[in-house]
């Protein structure tokens, strides 16, 4: 009897989610005996023919990561939902946007202006932009498009699972294999993480503080904190409440706070608002200096919020069609 066939993808990403798979160490090869790899680009020489040659549904399951930026990144998802009987959005960039996302806060003319002509390491007199294609000596080489904004897996095509984090623990990878081979699947739309906020995994949780006036707001890099003490009892942000366990509470058990890579529990709309909101009404002061003295300690408000989440929070830029060659 044939293997299951799976494909790994990554499209607007770091890399991390794909050394998340290596790090699977010895358990790599459990999986590799259980099935047949159809496609893995950063691993493995494939070709997109074949692939798009593959009957629709053949492959038991894709894990894509990374966001949606370009056309290529799009048409290859709408390639592989076509493929594949489970589509797993892998990771904080396909389930949120992740950090790519933070793009949104810029219109595509103003990245492309600063990448390719004003940041201050580029030398560029003629102010020559890539093109979707040109011609040269008789060919016409293709590029993808860049897209407007950054999006989320699930906004371009339907998501079956989703696996959180930047990138996404060993065991979490680990359990979703096992899933899969087995047939024992949550229902569709699932995120494959405890439903449960980080605070709950926390080390630090029993020193946080049920009643909190905050004066002021310090960074990471501003203090030696108390390795035993809740971060948010320092004065330091944490998105530790409003962000969904299943990483072990990495970052904290490091002396770093939580920054939200893995992304929501199912109680909560909007990540970033949730945490914003919960800060500022605990706020010591009441007049609006103070409230600007405290909040002068967050410089980064989108950053902090919604690092790896501004693609899908409730607020999110609106695009209109380009008038003018945009």
């Amino acid at each position: 009897m044939p293997k299951p066939r799976v494909a790994f993808y990554w499209c607007a990403s770091c890399g991390g989610c794909e050394e998340t798979v290596v790090d699977l160490a010895e358990d790599i090869l459990g999986v590799v005996e259980k099935v047949d790899i159809a496609l893995w680009p950063v691993a493995l020489d494939f070709k997109y023919k074949d692939v798009a040659a593959l009957p629709d549904q053949s492959l038991l399951a894709t894990l894509l990561n990374g966001a949606i930026r370009t056309s290529e990144q799009e048409e290859m998802a709408v390639l592989l939902r076509r493929k594949s009987r489970y589509l797993i959005a892998y990771g904080a960039c396909a389930h949120l946007g992740g950090i790519p996302a933070l793009a949104n806060q810029f219109s595509r003319e103003q990245v492309l202006r600063f990448n390719y002509e004003d940041a201050p390491s580029v030398v560029n007199e003629s102010r020559t932009r890539p093109q979707v294609h040109c011609e040269d000596q008789g060919r016409t080489p293709h590029l993808p498009e860049f897209r407007h904004v950054v999006r989320a897996l699930d906004q371009v095509v339907d998501v079956d699972f989703y696996i959180p984090g930047c990138p996404p623990t060993p065991n979490l990878t680990r359990a979703a294999f096992d899933a899969l081979l087995s047939g024992k699947l949550p229902p569709k739309g699932s995120v494959l993480a405890p439903d449960i906020a980080l605070c709950d995994e926390c080390p630090r949780k029993a020193s946080k503080p049920t009643n909190v006036a905050f004066t002021e707001f310090k960074r990471p890099h501003q203090g030696l904190w108390d390795a035993g003490q809740c971060f948010l009892a320092q004065g330091v942000v944490c998105l530790g409440p409003a962000t969904r366990s299943g990483c072990g509470a990495a970052c904290p058990r490091g002396n770093m706070p939580c920054t939200g890579c893995f992304g929501p529990t199912s109680r909560v709309r909007d990540q970033g608002a949730k945490m914003l909101s919960s800060l500022c009404a605990n706020l010591a002061a009441r007049d609006e200096e103070g409230i600007q003295r405290a909040l002068a300690g967050i410089p980064d408000p989108v950053g902090t919020f919604y690092r790896y989440g501004l693609a899908k929070c409730l607020l999110r830029r609106k695009v209109s069609l380009p008038t003018n060659g945009d």
